[in-house]
């Protein structure tokens, strides 16, 4: 490429010098075709130019301005990619019946991307505090946040439905769904599954030893454990909303909402809260077993911020140390993160709509049932050792069963948690499953295993799956070629509804 367009240009350089007077017109009619047809050239091939110069050590003058919503490679970091540009499908239209009729227009209704990036609310800004119109990612303004009130219709807002009721769930014998999301392969990947909405928040008989253990996880770890930023108030109140028309639809026997949805009214522990004079993530703390975490956008950089949550159930961190940063630096301890997992949650954070709903979960197994171990507990001392002595009873399945969805107005990622804890022993009745732990234990990649700190549980687990996998061939219950992969019934194992609701009628007659 070099000799076909720069050499000749070179030649004629030097054509055009020579001290020849009969040649000075004709040379100089020649140069300027030769420029004509060297820009031309270059016109028509100029990425191949851009990549030939950047090969030289020179870089172009010009650089082309990105279309929105496109995905701009950052050069500082190999393969990372900025989404400063990019933003979650728009909600605005949906508001339109909710809100007076201010417009005359769709277009004067539904801002467009530019008019959102340049009227982004800032992260740290208290939307009440703002001169000015700015909009939420989600095409929001400041002023349509404060028209649209106390609980609006969020259904409409998000386009997620409401639960259908279940008025026969009896809080004192409910079973939670026996989640068993163990994978074969194990691969770092995102393990998304679409969510019904009306499992976003389930309630089981451990509902009120989990508010009693979160109440005091606070009282002893203060902002550890529940804390918020500048800039979260509304995220904060939209999803304490949200959760609250979700309980009252799914169990309306156990929650209302009264005095024109002023006082919560919660008849599983017996209280009536005052929402107007507690912090929503207070409320949440105090009714609903299960974290939060609530993600912003970040206006200048396009990633997503932990920016306020309530997490009583982490092991190894804690929201503490965890505020104020983006997804890549709360992820940055998991193995392989950077290479397996960085693009696609980056991505999916910046374009997930509000009307999609997700699902995944995590495991591991632990000695009793440990809900909160922050740095420096002297529990996690646990990890380091093996004792052959501690009875198989004491070892739990840990699942963290984990949901993800966008809050229509302001936009907030929002995660939430709940801890889930199985004895081990069930794995012996049930089909498949001790076959997967037993390929996770022994052939997971040695970084995975190690993330996961069950290292220490090897010794009285191994032998325990061993002999309920040779007993489940030998009954018949798997096929005896059987090679261990993700169940079709995943995140279950075959036949656990019909066991799950034997369980439950079991517990009612009791």
């Amino acid at each position: 490429m070099t000799k076909e367009y720069v050499n000749p240009l070179f030649r004629l350089l030097v054509f055009h010098n020579r001290d020849s007077k009969d040649r000075h017109i004709t040379g100089n009619l020649v140069l300027l075709s030769a420029l004509t047809f060297v820009a031309y050239v270059c016109f028509t091939n100029r990425k191949r130019l851009l990549v030939m110069f950047s090969r030289l050590g020179h870089s172009s003058s010009r650089v082309r301005q990105p279309p929105l919503n496109a995905e701009k490679k950052i050069s500082s970091t190999p393969g990372q990619v900025s989404y400063k540009s990019v933003v979650p499908p728009s909600r605005r239209q949906a508001a339109s019946p909710l809100l007076d009729a201010r417009a005359a227009s769709l277009e004067e209704i539904a801002p467009s991307t530019t008019e959102i990036l340049q009227k982004h609310i800032p992260v740290d800004s208290n939307i009440k505090d703002l001169h000015g119109t700015f909009c939420s990612p989600t095409g929001f303004s400041n002023d349509d946040m404060i028209s649209l009130g106390r609980f609006p219709d969020y259904a409409t807002l998000s386009g997620v439905r409401l639960p259908e009721p279940q008025p026969d769930l009896n809080i004192h014998t409910a079973i939670a769904r026996p989640y068993r999301p163990i994978r074969w392969p194990y691969n770092q990947t995102m393990a998304l599954n679409k969510l019904d909405p009306d499992h976003w928040l389930e309630l089981d008989r451990n509902y009120t030893l989990r508010i009693q253990q979160r109440q005091e996880l606070y009282m002893r770890h203060g902002k550890s454990v529940l804390d918020y930023l500048p800039g979260s108030q509304h995220a904060c109140r939209e999803l304490m909303e949200m959760v609250l028309q979700f309980l009252c639809a799914r169990y309306p026997h156990y929650f209302q909402l009264l005095n024109d949805q002023s006082i919560l009214r919660n008849d599983i522990i017996g209280t009536e809260t005052d929402l107007r004079l507690i912090h929503p993530l207070n409320v949440l703390l105090n009714n609903v077993p299960e974290d939060f975490a609530i993600m912003l956008r970040d206006p200048e950089t396009g990633a997503y911020v932990l920016r306020a949550g309530i997490i009583c159930s982490s092991l190894g961190w804690s929201l503490g140390l965890k505020l104020g940063k983006n997804i890549d630096e709360i992820h940055e301890p998991v193995p392989d993160y950077g290479e397996k997992l960085q693009f696609s949650m980056n991505r999916f954070f910046a374009k997930m709509p509000t009307d999609r709903l997700i699902q995944r979960g995590s495991w591991g197994i632990e000695i009793d049932q440990p809900i909160h171990i922050p740095p420096g507990d002297p529990i996690a001392l646990r990890h380091e050792t093996q004792d052959p002595d501690i009875a198989l009873d004491r070892y739990h399945l840990r699942v963290d069963w984990q949901t993800l969805r966008r809050l229509p107005v302001s936009a907030a990622m929002v995660f939430s948690f709940r801890v889930l804890f199985t004895p081990v022993t069930q794995f012996q009745n049930e089909p498949y499953i001790p076959s997967l732990f037993l390929k996770n234990y022994r052939e997971v990649k040695p970084n995975l295993l190690k993330h996961k700190n069950i290292w220490h549980t090897e010794a009285t687990i191994l032998p325990a799956l061993e002999l309920w996998e040779r007993e489940q061939k030998e009954q018949g219950i798997i096929p005896e070629d059987w090679q261990p992969a993700t169940l079709d019934n995943y995140p279950y194992y075959p036949g656990w509804e019909e066991r799950w609701n034997a369980n439950q009628s079991l517990k009612e007659t009791q």
